[in-house]
């Protein structure tokens, strides 16, 4: 029988209760888990937690990786500029459907405010068990590889 895959889990203070919630599927699924941080419910900074999260799936083969901050907003577009991170910001079992079969989305990110277990619970088994499937969507996934490595390194925006 083929070995799970490790899920990293990931959030902030935010997303620390969907994060524990999340968890607990996990281990009733019986998958591995990396949890990351943050440990408790006192205010921290997303992007911190996002690049601890990014640098453990990029350490080793058969990892993805599960976020949550307050709207999953800011953690998306701070995980989205890590080179091989591709992350998608979900709200709906459809979206987590298409996030991995259209484009191969290795991390998953969720809003901890307000959040309904019911509606996590599917996103996270479909998000987890569903497969790429490559085709059209691989050429695609491809071409946003090339931008990633084209823009690699440019300052394109300043605060």
């Amino acid at each position: 029988m083929k070995e799970k895959e490790i899920i990293v889990l990931g959030a902030d203070h935010a997303g620390f209760g969907v994060k524990e919630y999340i968890k607990k599927i996990l281990q009733k699924l019986g998958y591995q888990i990396e949890d990351i941080g943050t440990f408790t419910k006192k205010i921290v900074d997303y992007p911190d937690y996002v690049k601890r999260l990014a640098k453990h799936i990029k350490k080793g083969s058969n990892k993805r990786g599960i976020f949550a901050c307050g709207t999953g907003i800011g953690a998306s577009i701070a995980a989205n500029k890590i080179p091989g991170i591709y992350a998608a910001l979900v709200n709906n079992v459809r979206d987590a459907r298409l996030s991995r079969q259209h484009n191969n989305a290795n991390v998953l990110v969720l809003g901890g405010r307000p959040y309904n277990k019911k509606n996590v619970k599917k996103i996270v088994r479909v998000w987890l068990t569903t497969k790429f499937q490559g085709g059209r969507h691989k050429r695609r996934v491809s071409k946003i590889i090339k931008i990633e490595k084209e823009h690699l390194g440019s300052r394109n925006r300043s605060l």
